[in-house]
């Protein structure tokens, strides 16, 4: 498809001053959205439906729309790709880089098939209302994946190409159905310093795999209308990855939850591949998670011992191994970006098995 062959009348407010491009919305065809949807009432991107997010706790209502997880994907061959985001900037935390908080960035498929870094569509300082970023290409057919923000929302996005381009629908994802992961601050992206630098981006591409992020700032607590609303999801997953481990406001309430919501998932969906992951700053903090550690692996013992085949067990003290492992986080609890390698690295052989048992 041309994209002279695209509504052209579109008018966004941009000051990119490159000559002969044409805006189009992120929403339409053939641009395909993965791990978020629009919500026609709230204007903007979501990562799970209002109505049900409004009822779990006021940070899950809130941070729904934050876009960690969110993509758009498409191929073109345009010598120019440029985004205007309309958002509702937060303020910039002191521990996440701006362009992880608040920016998007954007890979490119190789002649391998491998998805690589390819550039940052860069926010500026005291950004409040959403931003304009240009990038030069070197007008080579291929596959594009611009990562949304991980916290910050997004109330539209548009994409620039060069008049004279093409612009088709990628490839489907080799695993299309997504990998769900549910947990904290860690599991939406904290503090990765670009969107693409997520232990599930980095999973994503590795594995060619789709995925939704439900992580939660200091919101994931197991409550029993986020648990429903899991429930329902996995039954179109490829796999489940239970992160719920450091917002348990304690021990005590991890135990009283964290079997049940093992147990209501996998009553919903007998053949889904469970991985349950504590959490990863163990050996920093080990008073603090050694306890919780040994709470989930007792779910998973408790599961094994109930016939699941289809459950992995991944401790925390694990994540982070190796030369530098005290090098893994920015403040003693979320991860930097070589904290998210490791964990990633640590993920992936549960996930490869998991999602292709033969």
């Amino acid at each position: 498809m041309r994209i002279e062959d695209l509504d052209q009348n579109m008018k966004v407010e941009t000051d990119i001053t490159e000559p002969d491009i044409v805006w189009l919305d992120a929403k339409q065809a053939p641009f395909q959205l993965h791990g978020v949807f629009y919500d026609e009432q709230k204007k903007c991107y979501v990562r799970m439906p209002q109505e049900i997010a409004d009822t779990v706790n006021n940070g899950v209502k809130g941070m729904n729309a934050h876009t960690s997880g969110g993509r758009v994907r498409f191929k073109t061959d345009s010598k120019f790709i440029g985004i205007r985001a309309i958002q509702k900037n937060t303020a910039l935390m002191t521990h996440i880089t701006l362009l992880g908080q608040s920016g998007f960035d954007m890979y490119r498929k190789n002649d391998a098939g491998f998805d690589i870094y390819y550039a940052s569509f860069r926010p500026p300082m005291g950004v409040k209302e959403g931003y304009s970023s240009p990038i030069q290409t070197d007008g080579a057919f291929a596959e594009y994946t611009i990562n949304f923000p991980l916290y910050d929302g997004v109330n539209e996005l548009y994409i620039a190409l060069k008049k004279d381009a093409v612009i088709q629908a990628p490839d489907p994802y080799k695993i299309e159905k997504p990998v769900v992961y549910y947990g904290s601050s860690i599991t939406q992206g904290g503090c990765a310093s670009r969107p693409g630098n997520t232990y599930q981006a980095i999973l994503s591409r590795r594995l060619n795999v789709d995925h939704i992020n439900l992580g939660f700032s200091g919101s994931a607590r197991g409550e029993e209308t986020m648990v429903n609303y899991l429930c329902e999801l996995c039954k179109t997953a490829a796999a489940f990855v239970c992160d719920y481990d450091h917002n348990a406001p304690n021990a005590e309430h991890l135990e009283k939850t964290h079997l049940p919501l093992y147990r209501a998932v996998r009553k919903a969906n007998p053949d889904l591949p469970i991985l349950l992951v504590s959490a990863p700053d163990v050996p920093l903090k080990p008073a603090q998670w050694l306890p919780r550690l040994e709470i989930i692996r007792q779910t998973y013992l408790t599961a094994k011992a109930e016939g699941d085949e289809k459950i992995r067990f991944l401790p925390g003290n694990k994540l982070f191994e190796g030369i530098g492992w005290d090098g893994c986080t920015v403040d003693g609890i979320h991860p930097n970006d070589l904290g998210f390698f490791r964990m990633a690295t640590a993920m992936e052989p549960y996930l490869k098995e998991m999602l292709n048992p033969d």
